[in-house]
């Protein structure tokens, strides 16, 4: 099984979206902060990134809107 460079980018990305739920949960986090949608959006693109290159529609779908959401929270935080 051949590894690419979009696997360990989408990797990372799932990695940082689980870390981020990980840590709303133990509450060193919290839903309103800039970083919690920060982190989301930032996971979000790189498994999107990867799905570029490995596509797969429904992770996209999920992908795209955890990424929409998470711009819709940036933009709250600063408006």
């Amino acid at each position: 099984m051949n590894i690419g460079w979009y696997d360990i980018i989408g990797s990372v990305g799932v990695a940082i979206i689980i870390l981020t739920y990980v840590l709303l949960q133990i509450e060193r986090l919290r839903s309103d902060e800039l970083a919690y949608s920060l982190l989301n959006a930032v996971g979000a693109a790189l498994v999107l990134i990867s799905l570029l290159y490995s596509f797969n529609f429904p992770s996209f779908v999920v992908e795209f809107f955890w990424l929409v959401i998470s711009l819709f929270g940036i933009g709250k935080y600063f408006l």
